[in-house]
């Protein structure tokens, strides 16, 4: 898998609110990680576990969803406003293509 190890800058940085959000969403996450540790410690019933990591699943793909809203809305659309269309869309084809192997 290719990665890319360029690091850019955000014409608009996130504000402190979503900055916020976004990490209790993900702290959130981290403690139902732990609680299926803890399930698997506890040998519970695997279709119980399995709900869980659903869950989860569920939960880092909202994350992701708002993270590309955001990006697209902010990031591709200065990208094309200030000329750089082609290379916006082929970033954004790239998301979409690691987004389907979900």
């Amino acid at each position: 898998m290719e990665h890319h190890k360029t690091e850019k800058t955000l014409a608009h940085p996130r504000s402190e609110k979503e900055k916020e959000q976004m990490v209790n969403r993900l702290k959130r996450i981290e403690g139902q990680v732990r609680g299926i540790q803890k399930m698997i410690e506890d040998d519970r019933y695997c279709v119980d576990i399995l709900v869980q990591m659903s869950a989860i699943d569920a939960a880092l793909k909202k994350v992701s969803l708002n993270l590309l809203k955001r990006h697209t809305s902010h990031c591709v659309v200065d990208a094309v406003n200030n000329g750089k269309s082609e290379e916006a869309v082929d970033e954004l084809m790239d998301v979409f293509e690691r987004f389907s192997k979900i």
